[in-house]
């Protein structure tokens, strides 16, 4: 029997590589003679540097960014081995993972570092530069990257702005002229999650604006300023991508990767597992085990581990799904996929703080479980 094993990062717990390693543990006990392939996946956010140089091969290359509230960072990217490709992940330089809540700052907050590391790579020689876009502490419209390159954002007397959402309400002017000219000669390609356009409902501050601190006041002075830097982009750089799905991705970073990096958007977890070769792997396998942290009702809108479900059911593979928690209404959606078990590691009514620190354990003890129901063993472990 021959048995995928291909998780998304449990986020906040074990990276994907770690919980590919956990299920293997817990198959080893339900199928001692399964042959395995691990494959860890990511669908553009937290995990794609990880998957990409496990596949690809390469190294990490670290460096001190100014960080999302202003402060030095210590952050990475991977140089992949054929040393002409860089994978940046945003989360790495202007994530909001590790900020106290007190602290968020929706108005102020830069993605000034990720363009710091986009710089640092183009120093490398690098031809082409793949960004992950997921997990931001920010809401600038990618302004801060941008500036970061050498674009500036002058207020209508030719006075810089500072950093962050709130200034960009007073954008006179964008001036190019000082942009690093090795973005013209590099491939950018932009790797998202979500397919959010950068402005009105379903736009980058009033769906994401509130997970970054926004209070509805701010929310509302978010999309009043970055409505009029993408007329003041229209006008001044000549491109009209603020409608572009996914330019309202990572606080809008999209959008600048689009206007002033030339940047293509493609939907994250596709181009992930194309280059991982899944198609292939599914191909040969008898069953494919995948999972993430949450499933949730944005997860059957291009996250990794249900891309991946739909592509083995394609080819009638059975999937075994394992998720730190499976909100009500995802599991009614999931019913609509035939042929997928699942099992949340999270006990009904259970601290989430307190299961997830037992991430590991579980999802080993519950994959050597959903397995043997799988296989018609039933039982405990």
């Amino acid at each position: 029997m021959n048995i995928l094993i291909a998780p998304n990062a449990f986020k906040g717990s074990l990276t994907a590589a770690e919980a590919a390693r956990a299920m293997a543990l817990g198959v080893r006990r339900a199928a001692p003679r399964a042959a395995l392939d691990l494959m860890p996946i990511s669908d553009g956010g937290d995990g794609l540097m990880e998957v990409l140089l496990q596949r690809k091969g390469g190294r990490r290359v670290f460096r001190r960014v100014i960080g999302p509230l202003g402060r030095p960072r210590r952050a990475c990217y991977a140089l992949l081995s054929d040393r002409k490709t860089a994978v940046i992940e945003m989360a790495q330089a202007s994530g909001i993972a590790g900020l106290a809540s007190r602290r968020l700052d929706p108005l102020g907050a830069t993605s000034y570092g990720t363009g710091e590391l986009i710089r640092d790579a183009l120093e490398h020689g690098v031809r082409r530069v793949v960004v992950g876009m997921g997990g931001s502490a920010t809401s600038d419209g990618g302004g801060g990257m941008a500036a970061a390159l050498g674009v500036r954002f002058l207020d209508k007397n030719g006075r810089k702005l500072p950093p962050g959402a709130g200034p960009l309400g007073r954008l006179g002017r964008v001036d190019l002229s000082g942009l690093d000219p090795r973005v013209k000669a590099a491939d950018i390609l932009a790797v998202s999650d979500v397919t959010n356009p950068l402005l009105g409902p379903f736009g980058s501050a009033r769906v994401y604006g509130p997970q970054k601190g926004a209070t509805p006041a701010m929310v509302r002075v978010i999309e009043r300023s970055l409505a009029r830097y993408a007329l003041i982009i229209k006008r001044d750089v000549g491109r009209d991508v603020s409608k572009n799905p996914g330019a309202g991705a990572a606080g809008g970073l999209g959008t600048g990767l689009c206007a002033f990096l030339g940047a293509r958007i493609v939907a994250g977890a596709p181009w992930v597992l194309d280059h991982l070769g899944a198609d292939a792997r599914i191909g040969a396998a008898d069953i494919v085990l995948t999972g993430e942290g949450r499933l949730d009702r944005q997860s059957f809108f291009g996250k990794g581990a249900i891309v991946l479900a739909h592509r083995a059911r394609r080819r009638r593979v059975p999937v075994f799904l394992l998720c730190g928690q499976i909100l009500p209404e995802a599991l009614k959606t999931l019913k609509t996929i035939p042929g997928v078990l699942c099992e949340s590691l999270m006990r009904e009514g259970e601290n989430a703080g307190a299961a997830m620190r037992q991430t590991r354990r579980r999802l080993r003890v519950s994959t050597e479980r959903l397995l043997l129901k799988g296989l018609g063993r039933g039982g405990d472990p």
